[in-house]
């Protein structure tokens, strides 16, 4: 049989791409005939899938269709169109952000998210499995009505994270740490949704009440250029400039220099359908402090600090605590890495390969 992805945008170092590529391995391992379509392609990845567009519209029995739905895309109207017809379809859901973020920032993109949403309801009835990154995207798709749920997280590959960080950047970031102070991390595209202002506010009293020389992180690539503005002129305005950096793409290795050196994550988004770089600060032993809302509560669990309140203060005082309850930010360390051990690939590329497996098992008795 062969099983078949859809992507809409495949690109290096994105947590989706990087999860088609793993999911692709376990089929191809487990026997089945699988490539990669994609509507818009990173040229560095160009030979590894090829256009939609060329993706045979025949109907076929023994080939399944996998859209990876997370955005806007014209492969919903394609892969509706070939379901009609009587091609098998899945999808692996990996959550569009509720338009109502972007609205006062980017209404173009909010009117996109917005069709994305409608998207989805329009492929529900065409669907006949559906695989979700958390139980949080997994309500969503019984709430659409979807049949045959089930959640399966996202396949990431934690034993890269162990690869050498660079070395100039973590010799700099050394520096910077040998002269006194926390260093607070955050990970995630520059989005109102991911709400980096409210860490940028906490951070503040943060410095103000507790640590004067503590310092803040933000690596992500810019999705609202006019959020990302707001966040330069706030970090201006509360006198941050000196201690606080905004890095919005950074190679890999750079990235791991960044948690080498990080003592907490801080994540207040409001809106998250798994949040790979929690589960990323886990594996890497920073202890992890987060708002409690949509899938972040399923990604930490026990294993890191979970608020109900993301007033500054209430979070500055919650960094403050973890930060110097030295036993009480090991036992956190130990319970993130063993929160991490439970996404293993080998785990996760299981329990990816079962829930397929059972789907078709079913479906041949029928």
């Amino acid at each position: 049989m062969r099983i078949d992805q859809l992507v809409p945008s495949f690109a290096r170092h994105d947590a989706i791409s990087n999860h088609v590529l793993q999911v692709r391995r376990v089929l191809r391992d487990a026997g089945f005939q699988s490539d990669i379509w994609f509507e818009m392609v990173d040229d560095r990845l160009n030979g590894e899938a090829r256009s939609y567009l060329e993706c045979p519209p025949t109907p076929d029995r023994d080939r399944l269709l996998v859209y990876h739905a997370s955005t806007q895309s014209p492969m919903a109207a394609w892969l509706e169109d070939v379901a009609t017809a009587g091609q098998p379809v899945a999808s692996d859901y990996h959550n569009v952000t509720p338009s109502r973020y972007f609205a006062r920032w980017e209404p173009p993109a909010a009117r996109s998210m917005y069709q994305a949403r409608r998207e989805l309801v329009r492929l529900a009835p065409h669907t006949a499995l559906a695989v979700a990154d958390s139980a949080y995207n997994a309500a969503e798709f019984d709430e659409l009505g979807y049949r045959n749920t089930a959640v399966c997280p996202l396949l990431v590959d934690l034993d890269e994270y162990h690869a050498p960080p660079d070395a100039k950047t973590l010799e700099r970031l050394r520096r910077q740490r040998d002269v006194g102070g926390h260093h607070w991390l955050f990970v995630g595209r520059v989005a109102p949704n991911k709400c980096q202002h409210d860490v940028i506010a906490a951070f503040a009293v943060y410095r103000r009440l507790f640590d004067a020389r503590a310092r803040l992180t933000l690596v992500g690539g810019p999705t609202s250029p006019h959020y990302l503005w707001a966040l330069e002129e706030m970090i201006t305005e509360l006198e941050l400039a000196d201690s606080v950096e905004m890095r919005e793409r950074v190679p890999f290795s750079e990235l791991l220099a960044y948690f080498g050196v990080a003592d907490l994550f801080v994540c207040l988004s409001e809106h998250e359908g798994f949040c790979v770089p929690i589960l990323e600060a886990m594996e890497l032993g920073v202890p992890v402090l987060a708002y409690a809302a949509a899938a972040v509560t399923d990604t930490v669990k026990e294993a890191g600090v979970l608020l109900t309140d993301k007033d500054p203060l209430v979070v500055a005082c919650a960094a403050d605590d973890l930060l110097t309850d030295h036993d009480r930010r090991a036992t956190l360390v130990d319970l993130g890495r063993r929160r991490a051990a439970g996404f293993a690939l080998e785990n996760t590329s299981r329990q990816f390969l079962q829930t397929l497996n059972g789907w078709l098992a079913t479906r041949s008795e029928t």
